[in-house]
């Protein structure tokens, strides 16, 4: 009964967290794309996810006071990982100190609710190591997660960014000037990463607001965060600056961009066996051994050994 118990509440409590940390920062593709095909509908999920958020930000903001930082932790590169992972407004960062508090404190009390069920005795020392180490990995879980989003979506930009490329050297070369491409590549890339489509509609935006095509390109390279997106507003800059054709460059990094994409997609092909070999050595080698030799020895342990025993 302790043991059934037991079972039930530790269900409870990681399924109330596991919802907690990742049903607010989650996107519904399904919304996303209802939204995208009716305007209305759209736009009443994403009024009523809003509220959602918001509540739950409201309920996390005392458990957040207690390890946000004071003073400048705005301009720290925490802030900056959160606008790799795509976060820009103050909810996600409230969710993400409560969720280190909660769960720093829920992960030492379940695993001291456990020793209290099972009985076990432990000394003093032994036993505060390991509610620290429980509290360690509850305050830690908060960054894993948030890593995992920033890589995540820096992967979809890396993996889109070659498309976007060849589109704005198509719009150029078609007579577009780069505004009117970026405009006109906002627009088409959508269907094929909307997280991108997005990134370009925000330089869309700074720059109808007036602000300098140098900066806007230069906030989309801090905005996404990855390596590729740098050189491209690297190149961008320079061939405004020095007046050297914007094709040109884009041609030759266009091709630099599929070869690398190409590469890395090669180099992920290749760690596969690797990969595999600890799943078939422990995993399934085993069990065919067991199929292909368990009836051999059967016969063996039930014939073979009682007659050289009776020799």
């Amino acid at each position: 009964m302790v043991t059934v118990l037991y079972s039930v509440i530790i269900f409870l409590v990681v399924t109330a967290a596991m919802a907690g940390v990742l049903l607010p920062i989650a996107s519904s593709r399904s919304k996303k794309r209802l939204s995208a095909v009716v305007d209305d509908g759209g736009y009443a999920a994403n009024k009523q996810q809003a509220d959602w958020t918001e509540k739950i930000v409201k309920l996390a903001n005392p458990l957040a006071k207690l390890s946000l930082p004071t003073d400048g932790w705005e301009q720290s590169p925490l802030r900056l990982r959160f606008m790799h992972a795509g976060y820009r407004g103050t909810g996600p960062i409230a969710i993400y100190f409560a969720a280190k508090t909660g769960l720093a404190i829920l992960f030492p009390g379940v695993v001291y609710l456990y020793l209290l069920m099972a009985g076990t005795r432990l000394d003093t020392s032994i036993q505060l190591a390991i509610l620290l180490g429980a509290a360690t990995v509850g305050y830690y879980l908060s960054n894993i997660v948030l890593a995992r989003l920033v890589f995540v979506r820096q992967r979809e930009l890396f993996e889109a960014f070659p498309d976007a490329a060849d589109l704005l050297l198509v719009c150029i070369e078609s007579g577009l000037g780069l505004d009117a491409a970026l405009v006109k590549v906002t627009e088409e890339i959508r269907t094929r990463s909307e997280i991108l489509s997005e990134e370009f509609h925000l330089v869309n935006l700074e720059l109808r607001a007036g602000s300098s095509r140098e900066k806007a390109l230069r906030n989309l390279a801090l905005r996404t965060g990855v390596d590729e997106v740098n050189t491209f507003v690297t190149m961008l800059v320079q061939a405004d600056r020095f007046g050297t054709s914007i094709g040109d460059s884009l041609r030759v990094f266009s091709d630099e961009l599929r070869t690398r994409r190409r590469m890395k997609a090669e180099e992920l092909a290749a760690k596969i066996p690797l990969k595999m070999l600890f799943p078939l050595a422990f995993c399934i080698f085993p069990a065919l051994l067991c199929v292909l030799l368990g009836p051999a020895f059967i016969q063996v342990y039930r014939i073979l050994l009682p007659t050289m025993a009776g020799q």
